[in-house]
């Protein structure tokens, strides 16, 4: 009895050993990594190989909506795409603060084509009733925009205690994962409207590096989708806009921030590759693609142990249609 207590003893420290050492070698390897391509300078660098053409294109007559549009990276792709002449819906949960970023953009763009459409992208209620809105419009939606913790699917959040919405979803999920699954799905026929031109475009983090599959879903749910809608005439791609120096990083990683203050990219460098792909012609494009600095970009760091965690995908996205589901029921 002694000899299996003890095997067993052994086991259990070995493995917690292991995953220790996993999770030191993925946050160093990311810290190494994020200070080397994330910061301004870095930028700066890699934007000696942008080609200024690529954002001299003109998109009148698409229909563009980016959530989370009052500040940040957001509200700079916001008005990035208002300057190339697109019809911009801009999404914010807050009314002031959405109509004073919606005056300011169609002040500096003279674009008159702004419009705000106000929801809380954690209700469930809200985004369907959005949706329903939207919908009556009846127009096509060209580009859908979405972020993860900042604000095009970039109504994102960093929320660090635990906050439970009004529906029973814990704040992080309902916005992150929940809110950005949700409003894609229910815009679809939207997107199919604009095939074959349409695409999703979805904000992620750089602490998808350091974590498996359950801790940031953006990059593999767009993945799935691809290979979900692949007939459909809609293209989908996330990106990771660098360490950028916006409202939401400063309230949430204040350390951080402080930290990096004067190395951290503006909100407009970080919203530069969100802008890029939603003007570039597909052809030039990989559906399902993660992107950084205007390029395909690698999904996982070397050795970091993630890339297995894709393969549960399905069930994820079977519980959120299932949460989707049982929400109708109850309305």
């Amino acid at each position: 009895m002694k000899k299996a207590t003890l095997h067993i003893q052994i086991h259990i420290s070995i493995t917690a050993l292991i995953m220790f050492l996993l999770k030191t070698w993925r946050a160093s390897a990311f810290g190494v990594y994020g200070y080397l391509n994330f910061t301004r300078n870095a930028f700066l660098e890699h934007s000696k190989k942008f080609q200024p053409e690529d954002m001299q294109i003109r998109i009148e007559g698409k229909n563009c909506i980016v959530t989370g549009a009052n500040s940040g990276i957001g509200f700079s792709t916001a008005e990035g795409l208002a300057s190339c002449g697109a019809t911009v819906y801009m999404v914010c949960r807050n009314k002031e603060r959405g109509e004073a970023a919606l005056s300011k953009i169609q002040s500096s763009t003279g674009n008159p084509n702004v419009h705000l459409e106000i929801c809380d992208l954690s209700s469930i209620s809200e985004i369907k009733s959005f949706a329903s809105r939207f919908s009556s419009k009846d127009v096509p939606v060209h580009v859908l925009l979405e972020t993860l913790y900042r604000q095009v699917n970039n109504a994102g959040l960093m929320e660090h205690k635990r906050v439970t919405t009004s529906e029973g979803f814990e704040l992080n999920f309902a916005v992150n994962v929940l809110g950005t699954y949700a409003t894609t799905e229910l815009m679809l026929p939207l997107l199919e409207k604009a095939a074959p031109d349409a695409r999703v475009i979805t904000v992620s983090s750089g602490g998808m590096y350091t974590a498996s599959l359950t801790s940031d879903l953006q990059v593999a749910l767009t993945e799935k989708w691809a290979e979900m809608y692949k007939h459909k005439g809609i293209g989908f791609y996330s990106m990771h806009p660098g360490w950028a120096e916006t409202p939401g990083v400063a309230k949430s990683l204040p350390g951080f921030n402080k930290s990096f203050s004067g190395k951290l990219r503006t909100s407009e460098e970080g919203a530069d590759t969100v802008i890029w792909l939603g003007l570039q012609p597909k052809e030039k494009l990989v559906s399902g693609g993660f992107y950084f600095d205007r390029s395909e970009a690698p999904k996982h760091l070397k050795l970091a142990a993630t890339s297995h965690s894709h393969a549960i995908i399905d069930s994820i996205v079977d519980t959120l249609r299932s949460i989707l589901v049982s929400h109708d029921s109850k309305i």
